[in-house]
């Protein structure tokens, strides 16, 4: 399968600005950026099924180039509701390096920032030389300004679409970039640097876009209970991402495995077959969250996280070491252990019960398990020997409470 039709049958194309753009992709040999913006410090899941068509074009004979946009991120894309708050320019720098090195060390791509060609441009530079170009009702029509203007929009935002199109222009004159590929909701913005490079240099350059990855009710795809799912798996563990994709929705888990992985596509209908006759097996959820976890950090990384969760499934919590319990329980209410307390002490002074007589019911119920083991004896000693390498006890309530015990020296 040729690669524009591979993209095609994963989903990955929703607009591309020339019909000439199927044979050039084909061809091999185009210079293509792709970017973002340092309004974090690590890249997410939803950045990573963007930026995965760096490898795959790669892959197919073409050239990337991640750009960081350590500029851009202190103007801010304009939102579809309102203005983004700004951030201070220590922490667009501090969040350029740390996105350049998680890209580097994920993709193995060179990684530029446009703070260096921005910083040099006087602002009668970026009127007479790129604000002439555009005109006011081309913008207007741009379908995240529309969305905008009944709530106001103010002329930062509205600058930032002038921005990106410079980077195209600029990529396009130094570094031989043709192409440049983004997600939907930057139609507006890609185009507008097609347009620049046409009107100022007179010259064609290329564009498509993806569909933004979502859930089934269309929200956007990558936050669990709120939370954001990092690519950092300091910030997010890679059992969290095990646990993620396990319970992707049934209904989606395919299109997942089209976007999110490199398995061809005779694999994939395998795992739809599967996934249809027999959901309950988790078969195709299990093959993403391997696939994923082992791109982003390694097969040791993969099996600590199936490990890690077949203990816990089993309630095998003593098998897990002191960073692993740490690591994946930092989310869980927490206290100290001092000195030897009896269970039913514990549970009533760290809120588990809210008063002795509740904590004998929870404990006489078999409720209550210290490190996986079922304990009915309510003056059971929790102390250090107990502990998992004598620094920590996991205690549950129920099937879902989790309490962290550090045993203090």
């Amino acid at each position: 399968m040729k690669i524009f039709d591979d993209l095609k049958w994963r989903g990955l194309i929703n607009d591309i600005t020339s019909p000439e753009l199927e044979e050039k992709l084909n061809q091999g040999g185009l210079t293509f950026y792709i970017g973002t913006d340092p309004t974090g410090d690590s890249m997410h899941i939803g950045h990573f099924s963007s930026f995965l068509i760096s490898k795959r074009l790669k892959d197919a004979g073409h050239n990337p180039i991640l750009l960081v946009g350590g500029a851009t991120g202190l103007i801010g894309d304009p939102k579809p509701t309102s203005e983004r708050p700004m951030i201070t320019k220590e922490e667009v720098e501090y969040n350029f390096k740390k996105l350049k090195e998680q890209a580097e060390g994920i993709f193995g791509f060179e990684v530029v920032n446009n703070y260096d060609w921005f910083k040099d441009i006087t602002y009668i530079d970026f009127l007479r030389d790129y604000g002439k170009y555009f005109n006011i009702n081309y913008m207007l029509a741009k379908d995240i300004i529309k969305r905008r203007l009944d709530d106001g929009i103010t002329y930062t935002e509205f600058s930032y679409m002038l921005m990106q199109a410079m980077d195209f222009m600029y990529l396009f004159e130094n570094r031989g970039v043709t192409l440049q590929v983004a997600g939907q909701d930057q139609w507006g913005n890609i185009t507008a640097g097609v347009e620049l490079i046409r009107k100022k240099l007179g010259k064609e350059a290329y564009a498509f876009t993806m569909p933004l990855l979502t859930k089934a009710d269309g929200t956007k795809f990558g936050k669990t209970e709120g939370e954001s799912i990092w690519l950092d798996k300091e910030k997010t563990t890679s059992y969290e991402l095990y646990q993620f994709f396990l319970n992707s929705e049934d209904s989606k888990v395919i299109d997942y495995l089209k976007k999110l992985t490199f398995l061809s596509k005779e694999e994939i209908e395998q795992l739809e077959k599967i996934n249809n006759e027999t959901p309950h097996l988790r078969i195709a959820h299990k093959k993403l969250a391997e696939e994923v976890i082992t791109f982003l950090h390694g097969k040791e990384e993969y099996d600590s996280a199936v490990r890690i969760s077949e203990a816990l499934f089993n309630g095998d919590i003593r098998s897990l070491t002191y960073k692993e319990v740490i690591d994946n329980f930092k989310d869980v209410p927490n206290f100290k252990i001092n000195s030897d307390t009896t269970l039913i002490d514990l549970l009533v002074n760290n809120q588990i019960a809210s008063s002795k007589r509740e904590a004998r019911e929870f404990i006489n119920a078999g409720s209550i398990s210290v490190n996986g083991e079922i304990i009915k004896d309510e003056n059971q000693i929790i102390n250090e020997k107990i502990a998992i390498d004598k620094k920590v006890v996991i205690v549950r309530r129920g099937k879902k409470k989790y309490y962290m015990g550090l045993i203090e020296n």
